[in-house]
């Protein structure tokens, strides 16, 4: 069993978004796994990303986003019916528009989610999936 540090970046300005943007890039995403909760004003991605802390390796990592203090939600050229569908992620960027901030997140094919929030509060979370079933 290979040791495996689990990783947690909390990003709370353009520059952490950046560094999150970059660690992420190029992650596969289910379509089915992408949830906004919008009672709780939480936006959530799990995603399957590349450990590019680690040079000369094809180690994937699951990885969860979570967007907190997200006022909006709304996408552009992803169908929304077909959930098996396979995003890449390809960067996630920041604009200021007055006094909300719009978190752009740019898939392949043209894919974009944009997220509307007052101050930006992201986490990237590694996980360790855990089969239940070999218990």
């Amino acid at each position: 069993m290979t040791d495996i540090f689990l990783k947690k970046i909390i990003a709370q300005n353009q520059e952490d978004l950046r560094v999150v943007s970059a660690l992420c890039s190029e992650a596969k995403v289910k379509q089915s796994e992408i949830k906004y909760l919008k009672d709780n004003k939480v936006f959530l991605i799990s995603l399957e990303r590349k450990n590019k802390e680690k040079i000369n390796t094809n180690e994937k990592i699951n990885s969860i986003l979570k967007f907190e203090f997200i006022d909006k939600s709304k996408s552009k050229n992803i169908d929304q019916s077909d959930e098996k569908n396979i995003l890449e992620l390809l960067a996630i960027d920041l604009f200021k528009k007055e006094n909300i901030y719009e978190i752009v997140l740019l898939f392949s094919k043209n894919g974009i989610i944009t997220l509307e929030a007052e101050i930006i509060e992201l986490t990237l979370e590694d996980i360790k999936l855990v089969d239940d079933k070999n218990k």
